[in-house]
């Protein structure tokens, strides 16, 4: 092990609590132990899986179930899966060619490929020499593809989706044994393809040799049994509940509730729900925003309990009587946060991760989750219109949501105080000015492991257009320089204090200091004039400890938007104010002036922006030493944009205003 491995090891001890490490210490003995379950290529396991006598898998769609797919739709879905069965797939981002018959080892990105016979929990994942990018790897594993070959097979009765879906689920099974190799590394892996096999075999009900492939393989049972087993004796806790833990959970739900043929299910299933009823609240504010304060999280995690949900009451298991209401608020907020393109804001980490997929989809938009929220809870007045997909049509009428009160907003929502996130926006027919603040906590947990250094932070849009743009993600292991680069606060559209990240990192999914923001003042309901003001807490560890106040005003009669930024201390602060455009808008900077111009849908859009005075200005554009001017569109993908970077000495208390004019 490398000294930078120990150093990282040393710093995520430190974030543990004395409950977690005695976990953690109980786990790695399970895992030295369990080294003897091994089951290795090419071998057969001992024995036969641990079944009850009577299998039937009776958790099938209703009849009808496809009256009410809307037929593009349904058409959409098929081109996809005309494309998978020529072997096209984009897996984050990566056009494979390969998927005719695929290596479930091999990694597009680096090249490399994984060992398939070593013991998995003596697999380093985060290491590019020994996996590859194992976010490519584990992608294709997940099985998405296969959710959307057997959609099609639903569709049109065509067996040739069906026997795809059949070989690569047979060969997948037969390559990956238990405990051999890098899918059995990550137990939110291992949820999420139990899921896909719950919906494949489901939506493959009526193919007349589906129990073959699934009910009396037993090959099949040994890796659903493996799966559950897997997921009852890991589970992440303390400093990783995060995501991860739902997954988990919904997982083990899903499957024990579907396949309910061993004779650990029912334990299990309790397991699961008592797991799902606990973690589920805890990883989402009251207001139905997220904690993690990564934005596609929130709807990945809403994807899981939603799913889990309806499994469990389709198999008539009571998970209480607040997960729905939970369920709803998630909805709602989603509903409330995007821009009138169904863009969410891009604050945090996102790696596009879905649950189940059927329907192609724009990863950047949120349709299709609205779609399902609006199918399953049903939209309220201040809702986005949505348009049924074959996902919301077949969830919708699987489901048995509970009917029971619930209390929803009455308007838009544009303030969440709990998470700290507060939308000014206007409300009038032009193209809508939308600008998201940030002034809550860091994260979630004690090492906020998706959050960005990003405090004070705005993502401001014209008609659905980046104007100033949050950086993304890009990438999570392998380019260690990069993943500093995009979480960091010079990559914001915030200040930077003395050089340095308001939040300290201790490794890729590490922050061992925490900013954490603080709303002084708000006003969202003004006709004319609606405001947002905060203040964080990240440089008071500087030698001479300095505030960060920020605020942010929209004029939405004369599209003006104000962002004044002041430092409050006792000495004067070497600083830089990031201003990143999106990529679409150019401009041209005349001493602390500048003039946008963007493409918009009835010819060029233009917009002004006077900067502070008291700095000096330059641009910046895709810079690599060091780095500086770039923005991921999605996972895996980066190109260089426009960044505005004022720099210099600022006493206290001066203020530095920014005014951008949009008179589109």
């Amino acid at each position: 092990m490398s000294r930078q491995s120990i150093g990282w090891y040393v710093r995520r001890l430190q974030r543990m609590s004395a409950t977690e490490l005695a976990w953690r210490i109980r786990d790695q003995a399970a895992r030295t132990a369990w080294a003897r379950l091994q089951v290795h290529p090419q071998q057969s396991p001992h024995g036969r899986p641990p079944v009850q006598s009577e299998r039937h898998f009776t958790a099938a769609l209703p009849a009808g179930a496809k009256a009410g797919i809307p037929e593009e739709a349904g058409r959409a879905v098929i081109d996809a899966a005309d494309r998978i069965m020529a072997g096209e797939l984009d897996v984050l981002g990566v056009s494979r060619k390969d998927l005719g018959s695929p290596d479930w080892f091999y990694d597009p990105v680096t090249g490399r490929r994984s060992d398939p016979a070593r013991y998995a929990f003596g697999i380093n994942y985060r290491s590019e020499d020994q996996v590859g990018n194992v976010k490519q790897v584990w992608e294709l594993s997940r099985h998405h593809h296969l959710t959307q070959l057997a959609a099609a097979w639903f569709l049109t009765g065509d067996d040739a989706y069906a026997h795809r879906v059949a070989d690569h689920l047979r060969s997948w099974w037969q390559q990956n044994p238990f405990l051999s190799g890098i899918h059995w590394t990550s137990g939110i892996e291992v949820g999420i393809r139990l899921i896909n096999w719950t919906w494949i075999r489901r939506l493959l009900a009526d193919w007349r040799p589906v129990s073959e492939l699934f009910d009396h393989s037993e090959l099949a049972l040994w890796q659903i049994y493996w799966h559950q087993r897997y997921l009852a004796t890991f589970r992440s806790r303390g400093s990783s509940a995060n995501n991860h833990v739902i997954a988990e959970a919904a997982g083990q739900l899903v499957a024990s509730c579907a396949f309910p043929w061993f004779e650990r299910s029912d334990r299990w299933r309790a397991e699961a729900a008592a797991l799902l009823h606990r973690e589920l609240p805890a990883n989402t504010f009251p207001s139905g925003l997220n904690r993690e304060l990564a934005t596609d999280y929130h709807r990945f995690v809403a994807e899981l309990g939603v799913l889990a949900a309806v499994e469990a009451d389709a198999a008539g298991v009571e998970l209480g009587d607040q997960l729905w209401p939970l369920l709803t608020r998630m909805f709602d907020a989603a509903a409330a946060v995007v821009d009138k393109s169904e863009r969410p804001p891009r604050q945090g980490d996102d790696d596009e991760g879905r649950v189940l997929v059927v329907d192609p989809s724009d990863p950047q938009r949120w349709s299709a989750f609205l779609a399902l929220g609006a199918a399953l809870v049903g939209p309220t007045d201040w809702w986005p219109s949505t348009s049924a997909d074959v996902v919301s049509v077949l969830l919708g009428g699987f489901a048995r949501v509970p009917k029971g009160e619930t209390d929803r907003p009455e308007r838009r929502p544009s303030h969440f105080a709990d998470a700290g996130l507060t939308l000014l926006r206007t409300v009038d027919d032009r193209p809508e000015i939308w600008c998201r603040c940030d002034g809550g906590p860091h994260g979630f947990l004690s090492i906020a492991a998706h959050a960005h250094a990003d405090a004070l932070s705005v993502e401001v849009r014209v008609g659905g257009v980046d104007i100033l743009a949050d950086p993304g993600t890009y990438c999570y292991h392998g380019e260690q320089e990069w993943r500093s680069y995009f979480r960091s606060t010079l990559a914001h559209n915030t200040v930077e204090v003395a050089t340095q990240d308001q939040s300290s990192s201790g490794g890729p999914f590490l922050w061992l200091r925490h900013a954490t923001g603080r709303v002084i003042d708000v006003a969202v309901d003004d006709d004319d004039e609606v405001t947002w003001s905060a203040e964080h807490d990240g440089y008071l560890s500087l030698e001479a400890p300095t505030v960060h106040r920020r605020t942010v005003r929209l004029d939405r009669m004369h599209r003006r938007l104000r962002i004044e930024d002041c430092l409050e201390g006792s000495s004067a602060q070497v600083i830089r104010l990031a201003y990143h455009l999106g990529p679409h808008v150019g401009v041209v900077l005349d001493g602390n002036t500048g003039r946008l111009e963007w493409p918009a849908s009835d010819g060029p859009a233009f917009a002004t922006v006077e900067l502070a005075g008291t700095l000096e200005w330059s641009v910046h554009s895709g810079k690599v030493n060091p780095l500086l001017g770039w923005y991921s569109p999605r996972f895996g993908q980066k190109l260089p944009i426009a960044t505005l970077v004022g720099h210099g000495r600022v006493a206290p208390a001066t203020p530095l205003a920014t005014v951008f004019e949009f008179p589109c």
